[in-house]
Formats: structure tokens, sequence, C-alpha cells
């Protein structure tokens, strides 16, 4: 059983920058691929950044390539999403997911999940 637990969100300005963090409980992510995503009010639930189960490779969306940075410390106890250039447009509930196969860009295919943290950005 893997518990993720997110935090960082809050308000900003266009432009503006958030680091979002998740983190696990009494795991570590050596065995997981980790994913974010994000579900903005009437929406489905999106795609941002994904690691590969090795950590070697990383994934991202259209929409933040160039603007998100998904990582993660050394003990593979973390995972970050470093957000820039905010939009309005990126406001939404941020997930953090983990899922014991390769990575995937599809919500459905994760096993595990946060609880979610708020990123609104105004304009």
């Amino acid at each position: 059983q893997v518990q993720l637990v997110e935090s960082g969100g809050g308000l900003v300005q266009a432009g503006g920058s958030l680091r979002l963090s998740c983190a696990a409980s009494g795991r570590t992510f050596s065995n997981y691929a980790m994913g974010w995503f994000r579900q903005a009010p009437g929406k489905e639930r999106e795609f941002v950044a994904a690691f590969s189960r090795s950590g070697s490779f990383r994934y991202y969306a259209d929409s933040v390539k160039g603007r998100f940075t998904i990582s993660r410390n050394n003990a593979q106890i973390t995972v970050y999403l470093q957000m820039n250039s905010l939009k309005p447009e990126d406001t939404a509930v941020y997930y953090c997911a983990a899922r014991s196969g390769i990575h995937s860009v599809v919500a459905a295919e994760y096993d595990y999940w946060g609880q979610g943290t708020q990123v609104t950005v105004s304009s």
C-alpha cells in the first residue's frame, strides 16, 4: 500500500511559480512510475507529467512542456512538480499518483492517488 500526500498549492498571479510536493508514507518510489494529473471544475482529470519507473525518463503534456518540471529527491521519497510561467488555464486540483507498471498518461491506470492540492492562477 502506498499513501501519497500532496502539498504546495495556493493562489498565484499569472506568470508566477509554485512547487508542488508529493510525499510517500513509508515507501520509496523506486518500484513505481509516478505521475501528476490535474482536474479543473467540470473537466476530466488530465495528465500533466510523469516519471518512468526507473526515473530515467520524464514525460510532459504539451500544454505544460517547457514550463513545468517533474523531479524527485535522492531518497526517492518525495516527488516535485515545479510550475513556472503559470497561466489561468493551469487552475485545477493537482493530484499525485503512482502505479506499479510502466509510466502512463491515463489516469485510470494508476493504482494510488493523493488527496489533491488546489492551484489557482489569477489573471
